[in-house]
């Protein structure tokens, strides 16, 4: 453990992260660690989740798997919903695990580079990355399943209890937009309840909520408009279905509300 003072009286403890050691290692201060800390630190948790983030497996798994793009099905959204409701479980499922990943790796790269600032920060840039991801001119998901994950990352009993909302309320409706909605404005609540003592985790998971929302825009007018279609139940069927020669989907797909 690194010790910072704080006060003259007052030590606290943080744990090992990059930022911190290069300036004790090289006894830089001032100028030169206020450069590491903007440059190394904030740079790199900024830069290297949302690279992550834009790495989205929606699109990769439909060309690579199904040779087809996801954004030219249902909805055109890159996300695990619109994969379920094309694709079937699996997909959906292998896009949901990759989501995941990356946005463990994300955080915890954040947290080795500048500790708990730098997780914080991190986790919002990985779900920027996979709404707006570079790689694929800025059309990714919606970054519901993808600020779940970084939740996870973050504190468990968090994402246990938006996993309960999401639930709830997408079984009580069959709305998956809606169970989205709701568990984006919990999101900054549970945060400031389970997290509020780790930097930044508050005002970033405030604009998580924001970008999420902001990604629904659509689905909420159709919610609105009792326009949205509700969730077919019978996709999360293991038993294999009958596919078309080349195994792509029908075409008559409804534009409806994903992740």
């Amino acid at each position: 453990m690194l010790v910072n003072a704080v006060t003259a009286t007052e030590v606290i403890e943080v744990p090992w992260n990059l930022v911190m050691w290069l300036c004790e290692r090289f006894s830089w201060t001032g100028t030169a660690m206020a450069a590491v800390v903007l440059g190394v630190g904030v740079l790199l948790c900024i830069v290297v989740p949302y690279l992550l983030g834009s790495i989205n497996p929606a699109i990769l798994f439909s060309k690579l798997i199904y040779r087809d793009d996801i954004r030219n099905h249902g909805s055109g959204n890159a996300g695990t919903t619109n994969m379920l409701r094309t694709f079937g479980l699996k997909a959906a499922g292998l896009t949901l695990l990759c989501d995941f990943l990356k946005a463990i790796v994300a955080v915890w790269i954040g947290r080795l580079i500048f500790a708990g600032f730098g997780g914080s920060i991190a986790g919002f840039f990985v779900v920027f990355g996979h709404m707006f991801p570079i790689f694929y001119r800025f059309k990714g998901g919606k970054g519901v399943a993808c600020a779940g994950m970084v939740a996870l990352a973050i504190n468990p009993i968090i994402f246990l209890f938006l996993l309960f909302i999401f639930l709830v309320v997408a079984i009580g409706t069959r709305l998956v937009s809606l169970a989205s909605v709701m568990c984006a404005l919990f999101y900054p609540l549970l945060f400031n309840a389970f997290a509020k003592n780790v930097d930044m985790a508050v005002p970033m998971a405030f604009m998580i909520t924001v970008f999420v929302i902001f990604m629904h825009r659509e689905n909420l007018k159709r919610i609105w408009n009792h326009e949205e279609k509700r969730l077919d139940l019978s996709k999360f069927s293991l038993k294999k279905k009958k596919k078309k020669a080349e195994g792509k989907p029908a075409e008559n797909e409804e534009k409806s509300e994903q992740k």
